[in-house]
């Protein structure tokens, strides 16, 4: 299924190719299917879906297709805590230790540590810090000591994991993989976040982020579950391995996704949603926090989260590529990646351009200097398998003829 509306500065035969691309990925055994939504000055000027959503069960990609979105869930999360920031009940530069106090006494490796007790003692990391990937907190997929022990340990916020305030008191007994400020390293910051969303308001991360953004801009099918009458729209989860390009790990009807388990609620990577509710959040980001029915966040606050908050490149700071984005020319902002020179990530672009991925290879972004919109969804771990993103952007500034 594919639409094109108003052309708005795009030709369409060129849009078009969009197409040609999603159905050479299927033929190519490269994803199950997928679906895509590119819009220009809030109007959609192409959508296609194509392929399937489960192969087993038969089901086409469709616009209400419901997918997990994991790392894409950090904007909004990291969204909602910045609606606690404009009201004065926190800010950035705060101590980690202010609002959850099992993290007073924090240790770090030291520079070039072999092993996990070659520690020295540093300060709590920042709110600012867990939100910008520089806390030296990690991911259990990443390399190194600390990383080994978070995978050892399942620190990873997943969904039967005892809640979010127990992972978060477990991660405050591990030491930091560096010292707070001195490196980027992907991490479970937001995750972290979320219980400090928790702590300061009162309310269940769950309950906060449906009645504070997904009430108020319509998102009926985002959360962190899915409930079962709503399984036929809930894809399969792939991931690619040498055995099998398209191994199903993550069937609808099994999934630690269902409604009516234990849950942890993982800011950081736990949220499903649909391409249309995902257009919604990403065009009140793109119209700078206002959306059709008020204003979620102040327009200055919105334009300052997508400023680059790290002193450089994210290369700068010690990684030269994560998953299949370039770390040159790339900032960071608080929630998502800042392009600050298309030409140094060798990939067509804006300065300025805003958003972020998932790990089953979501993808989303605005674009502040052509007002675009674009939202790409399939299920495939991991989202480094091919190179989408990229491919995808190139697809779109090549239809852009005014």
């Amino acid at each position: 299924m594919s639409t094109t509306g108003s052309q708005n500065g795009f030709d369409s035969a060129r849009l078009a190719r969009i197409d040609d691309w999603m159905q050479r990925n299927i033929e190519l055994g490269r994803y199950s299917g997928s679906s895509v939504l590119v819009a220009r000055h809030g109007q959609i000027a192409h959508l296609s879906c194509a392929g399937l959503s489960s192969i087993d069960r038969n089901l086409p990609y469709q616009r209400d297709t419901i997918v997990r979105i994991y790392s894409m869930s950090k904007m909004i999360t990291t969204v909602g805590f910045m609606m606690l920031v404009e009201r004065g009940l926190i800010h950035l530069d705060a101590p980690l230790s202010d609002t959850l106090p099992e993290f007073g006494t924090s240790h770090a490796l030291v520079d070039g540590a072999a092993r996990i007790d070659q520690v020295e003692r540093v300060a709590p990391p920042t709110l600012h810090q867990l939100l910008t990937h520089t806390s030296g907190m990690t991911y259990g997929f990443n390399a190194g000591p600390v990383a080994e022990l978070y995978d050892q340990l399942g620190l990873n916020f997943g969904p039967d994991t005892g809640g979010t305030e127990a992972v978060c008191k477990e991660v405050a007994q591990q030491p930091l993989a560096f010292r707070p400020g001195s490196s980027w390293q992907y991490s479970i910051g937001i995750d972290v976040i979320g219980r400090v969303i928790e702590v300061i308001d009162g309310r269940p991360l769950d309950q906060y982020l449906k009645e504070e953004i997904f009430d108020p801009l319509g998102m009926v099918d985002t959360g962190f579950d899915v409930p079962v009458e709503k399984l036929d729209r809930f894809a399969d989860c792939y991931t690619k391995t040498e055995a099998d390009p398209l191994l199903c790990t993550d069937r609808a009807e099994t999934s630690p996704a269902l409604a009516g388990r234990d849950r942890t609620f993982s800011g950081g990577g736990g949220l499903m949603s649909t391409l249309d509710d995902y257009f919604r959040f990403g065009e009140m980001i793109r119209n700078f926090g206002r959306y059709s029915g008020g204003v979620l966040l102040s327009p200055r606050t919105v334009a300052f989260m997508r400023r680059n908050h790290l002193k450089g490149e994210i290369s700068s700071m010690g990684p030269d590529s994560f998953a299949e984005m370039p770390m040159d020319g790339m900032g960071f902002g608080l929630g998502g990646a800042v392009v600050l020179d298309p030409a140094l990530t060798r990939t067509a672009g804006s300065v300025g351009d805003f958003g972020w991925g998932g790990m089953a290879s979501t993808n989303f972004w605005t674009d502040p200097a052509e007002q675009l919109t674009c939202v790409f969804f399939t299920q495939l771990i991991p989202s480094s398998s091919y190179p989408n993103r990229a491919e995808l952007k190139a697809l779109v500034h090549a239809a852009l003829i005014d």
